[in-house]
């Protein structure tokens, strides 16, 4: 048997086993500015955020998050939702300047049944894609090589989010 070691996913799977009732995106944004960097946020709108997926699928996978903590989008108004989907085109302009992918998956997960990890608190999903990314590693190890770190992919993209929203 081959294993491959990553000792960074142990956040991941201790996290897992300490579920709290608080909502992550409500308890990260409701921190002051300076901790922006290290909760990963990369920015803030008016009605939502965009924040860089903690457990990325891919490098640069990206969220995008009303402040309204909801479980869909019917309960969202028109000005919430219309900002994420602004959000959402600002991230994938900044994905291509900064990293360059082929295309992009770009989802809602509404409900557990459908996959969503936070299912009360709904928000749209960015997920990068390059040629080639899916490779023997997922399909035969059941595991994803995500080959920058997060600090890395942040700086990246907030660069490039700076230069597009000035």
């Amino acid at each position: 048997m081959k294993i491959m070691w990553a000792p960074w996913r142990i956040k991941y799977i201790l996290s897992a086993v300490k579920k709290t009732n608080e909502c992550i995106f409500c308890k990260i944004i409701s921190y002051d500015r300076e901790k922006d960097k290290e909760n990963l946020i990369l920015h803030r709108g008016d009605t939502a955020f965009i924040v860089l997926n903690k457990y990325p699928y891919n490098n640069g996978h990206l969220l995008i998050v009303p402040y309204s903590h909801v479980p869909s989008l019917e309960y969202l108004s028109d000005e919430e939702v219309l900002e994420m989907m602004k959000l959402v085109k600002y991230s994938i302009l900044a994905l291509r300047k900064a990293m360059n992918p082929d295309g992009f998956n770009v989802g809602i997960n509404i409900g557990r049944v459908a996959g969503a990890g936070v299912e009360d608190h709904v928000h749209i999903h960015i997920v990068p894609r390059w040629n080639g990314d899916t490779n023997f590693m997922p399909v035969l190890a059941e595991t994803k090589v995500i080959s920058e770190s997060l600090q890395d992919s942040y700086e990246r993209i907030s660069k490039a989010l700076r230069e597009i929203l000035g």
